[in-house]
């Protein structure tokens, strides 16, 4: 890559900088988990404990594949562009996201699957294709979404352990499961209703000349 060339780093890519800040897991008693330092920001408006992460974009190296859990929040819950976070393209026949091609898991795939990958905008898809090493490996479907409530999170699950919480396993919680009280989350989940599958000459659009993350913004 030559010197006034910029790589393209999605916006929800961590950085090398942006390592996790301490986090003492307790037991409170009757309701789950918790910091033993904990702020009210440690939360969000669900009441979800979420992992600690700083906010260092451009700072250090790209650590592709590892997702900055804040930044992933606010661009589902702000429906913005995973790749450059500007807004994500919608139509009248839905959101349009971008995942690995699984379409022969199941009939009607993505029908009704939880999702912690925020949607794109028509002009990164392309981008993406091209640069994405899992989408180059699995293939890529394009797909329009008419509906997709926020019905969890993803994250680590902890049960009560003899002098400290134990971590058991790494999954996707319904914010109607009991426990979801027990969760540090990473990411926020989307479910996929009403999907369509595009053919990609349908989003012929030039490539973005982009990318590096803007700051994470306060509030989202």
């Amino acid at each position: 890559m030559s010197s006034n060339q910029r790589l393209i780093v999605p916006y929800t890519t961590l950085w090398s900088s942006e390592n996790n800040l301490p986090m003492p897991i307790v037991e409170r008693h009757g309701y789950g988990i918790g910091y033993a330092d904990e702020i009210a920001a440690d939360r969000d408006t669900y009441g979800v404990l979420w992992q600690r992460t700083l906010s260092r974009p451009r700072e250090g190296r790209p650590e592709f594949g590892n997702v900055h859990s804040l930044r992933q929040r606010r661009a589902m819950r702000r429906l913005l562009c995973q790749v450059c976070s500007e807004p994500a393209d919608r139509t009248d026949d839905g959101m349009l996201w971008l995942l690995p091609d699984y379409r022969e898991d199941w009939p009607n795939w993505p029908e009704g699957m939880g999702n912690v990958e925020p949607p794109v905008c028509r002009a990164c898809v392309s981008t993406s294709m091209r640069l994405c090493p899992k989408l180059r490996k699995d293939g890529g479907a394009v797909i329009r979404v008419r509906e997709y409530p926020i019905i969890g999170v993803r994250g680590l699950v902890y049960a009560s352990g003899t002098r400290q919480p134990v971590a058991v396993e790494d999954r996707t919680i319904g914010f109607d499961d009991p426990l979801v009280r027990w969760v540090r989350a990473v990411g926020l989940v989307r479910q996929m209703l009403g999907c369509r599958i595009v053919p990609f000459e349908e989003l012929a659009e030039p490539d973005h000349q982009l990318v590096v993350v803007p700051q994470l913004m306060e509030g989202a």
